[in-house]
């Protein structure tokens, strides 16, 4: 029996300036463009099962662009007549009753069965038993529900647990919502033949458990994200378990680490070809701040033409000040931009807050020059 299990996939997921040749944000569409690679090699490999473990959505409201996109793949899994369990991570389940689950449209979907709104799912197939348990704000609500899966158990099927959530490394857990799995379950994992997870975006078997793997993330959600081990799993349930990863290209990320005292030097011999459809971010080190005033960013740039997008981070030295990203110049209104964009909770805020911004600077800017 084959399954081929992804997950965080964060469909509707954007960040930088840049925009597609199709006029949407660039790294949205490389969202989409990992999440459509991925089905076509399902449909490739003609699993028996399709297991996602959570976060399909970067959001709990998704774009409709997002939604359309989800289902119009979903479509072809459907018209493949592959069967596709599915459950919802953390960045997919509200916050608040007032917000109805978005995977709620995924109910009367003949080919998939869905997992959602804080309770398990048990879906039963002839050879094989999928326990879906999605993301759990309440760790008294997870307990119950692991105690009604186990509950449930045929010892005499094939039996896959789902979840979203982390294994282990219980300090690491900062992200506000998160759940951790109970240490005293841990027993539970030695009663299914796979236990498929989301959350973690790298690809991974957790310890000392043979058959509990992190499927990853499709793209990277963050510049600090360098893994380049971004795909899905194909899992083999005979006699012995196989595992095996499927890494997908990625558009490719780039960083340039430059010295002030030889910038020139250094953005000429700049490797333009490893540049070209990348992301590129250039890490300006040793600065102080006469020197970063006289460096624009836009000058950078010109280096990188072929570039996808270009990032300027500035490292100054110590006791002067900490990195800024992005800073064309330190006057107030740039630095204030700037303070908006990293300070926003998505690109469209950050647009309607900096035009709001450059409309009140531009009445400063007429109201001094009215009083000379």
């Amino acid at each position: 029996m084959k399954i081929i299990h992804f997950s965080d996939t964060h469909l509707g997921f954007s960040d930088l300036d840049a925009v597609s040749r199709s006029g949407i944000n660039l790294r949205e569409e490389d969202f989409y463009r990992a999440f459509s690679y991925i089905i076509d090699a399902i449909l490739e490999e003609k699993p028996d099962f399709v297991i996602h473990t959570g976060d399909l959505f970067h959001r709990p409201s998704p774009t409709n662009r997002a939604i359309s996109v989800a289902l119009e793949q979903f479509n072809r899994l459907r018209a493949a007549d592959i069967p596709l369990i599915l459950i919802a991570g953390n960045h997919e389940t509200p916050k608040t009753k007032a917000l109805a689950p978005i995977l709620k449209i995924f109910e009367n979907y003949e080919n998939i069965s869905v997992a959602y709104n804080q309770n398990a799912g048990i879906f039963r197939f002839e050879d094989i038993d999928f326990f879906a348990l999605p993301h759990i704000n309440s760790q008294e609500q997870t307990l119950k529900e692991l105690e009604r899966i186990e509950e449930a158990l045929d010892l005499n099927k094939k039996r896959v647990l789902l979840m979203h959530c982390s294994v282990g490394a219980h300090y690491l857990m900062q992200e506000f919502g998160e759940w951790v799995y109970p240490k005293a379950k841990e027993y539970l994992f030695g009663m299914f033949d796979y236990v498929a997870l989301g959350h973690w975006h790298g690809f991974g078997r957790v310890g000392k458990f043979q058959n509990v793997y992190y499927a990853g993330s499709s793209e990277r959600t963050s510049s600090s994200d360098r893994r380049a081990n971004k795909g899905y799993v194909v899992v083999n349930l005979n006699d012995n378990l196989e595992v095996k990863h499927c890494q997908i290209d990625l558009r490719p990320f780039v960083e340039i680490v430059i010295d002030v005292n030889s910038l020139e030097e250094e953005l000429r011999e700049i490797n333009k070809e490893k540049c070209q459809e990348a992301i590129v971010q250039v890490v300006i080190k040793n600065l102080d701040i006469s020197k970063s005033i006289e460096i624009d960013n836009s000058y950078i740039e010109s280096f990188f033409e072929n570039a996808a997008s270009v990032k300027v981070k500035r490292e100054f030295k110590d006791g002067q000040q900490k990195s800024i990203e992005g800073v064309e110049s330190l006057t107030l209104e740039s630095f204030f931009y700037e303070h908006i964009k990293s300070q926003s909770a998505s690109q469209e805020e950050s647009k309607r807050l900096i035009e709001r911004a450059k409309k009140l600077f531009f009445e400063i800017e007429e109201s001094s020059s009215d009083i000379e």
